[in-house]
């Protein structure tokens, strides 16, 4: 049956177009703020001249950023977290999530697996455990610190494992009668049939290492070794002259302090504006599915 177009469901859909609107403008704005102070020249920048539109349009501010040894490395550092990190989500998630998503009957002690990883969900060890973890293995100031630790996500794991539970299980069965073993039929039925779901885990796995930040802090000894958004962290609250000199800032003529700063902030921003367009009309489909409990 389909719902009428009444009056009150008619007012619901513009009091929700609305409102969607203005949550739009409240998240799209700052950025298109911060995005404009990149580009402005010095005086307009230092005196808050800057709304939404350049004023003085100069790229002065990207030029001395990509001139600083620090952000080449930290950018580096960041794209070689990424590259390692989504690949090892990947595949362990998709590892633990295959077993997981059969029936008890099938797998032992299938339901107390599912706990052990639930429960990590609800509580850790606490920060000091953790980074005692960490140095004990030897990863201290080494990329794969910021690697192993969350090799695997349990989030990820139980959208995986749900959607796979969602899948026929005559495809499995199928196999089975012709002879395949569970890691063809994972590799060539399951994976290939699950491309929403795993795009999704992959946006997932890519925002997360991108934007993680606090584990680049404690876990690295020097700020050349820094992922990008440690040092975008440590740039914005602390003080710039950890990685200019103040020559460089004093000869600074068409750029300022606040400038430099928006301009590193959206150059952290960049990767995720362009990965989130090509697996966004995966997302809802992944999730959804993923989510419902077969």
């Amino acid at each position: 049956m389909v719902a009428g177009h009444t009056t009150g469901r008619t007012v619901f859909q513009v009091v929700n177009y609305c409102l969607l609107t203005v949550l739009f403008f409240l998240c799209f704005l700052p950025f298109v703020h911060v995005l404009a102070v990149s580009l402005s020249a010095r005086v307009p920048a230092v005196a808050n001249e800057v709304t939404f539109w350049p004023v003085g349009t100069n790229l002065e501010s990207y030029r001395r950023m990509f001139e600083a040894p620090d952000f080449i490395h930290s950018l580096f550092m960041s794209v070689k977290r990424v590259a390692l990190g989504v690949p090892i989500n990947f595949v362990l998630t998709v590892l633990v999530a295959y077993p997981l998503s059969k029936e008890a009957g099938r797998f032992r002690f299938r339901t107390a697996y599912a706990w052990f990883f639930v429960v990590t969900m609800l509580i850790n060890g606490g920060l000091i455990p953790w980074y005692l973890t960490v140095r004990l293995f030897g990863l201290i100031d080494s990329v794969w610190a910021l690697v192993l630790p969350s090799a695997v996500q349990v989030f990820s794991v139980m959208i995986m494992l749900n959607y796979f539970r969602g899948l026929p299980k005559e495809l499995e069965e199928s196999a089975l009668m012709d002879g395949a073993s569970h890691w063809r039929i994972l590799w060539w039925i399951y994976i290939p049939v699950s491309i929403p779901c795993l795009a999704t885990v992959v946006l997932f796995s890519f925002v997360f290492h991108w934007n993680s930040w606090f584990d680049g802090l404690l876990l690295m000894n020097s700020t050349a070794k820094f992922p990008l958004q440690s040092l975008l962290q440590t740039f914005i609250v602390g003080s710039s002259t950890k990685f200019f000199s103040m020559a460089d800032l004093l000869r600074l003529k068409h750029a300022s302090e606040a400038s430099m700063k928006s301009a590193l902030i959206v150059m952290g921003c960049v990767p995720v504006f362009m990965v989130f367009p090509f697996l966004q009309r995966f997302l809802m489909t992944g999730l959804v599915l993923g989510s419902v409990k077969q």
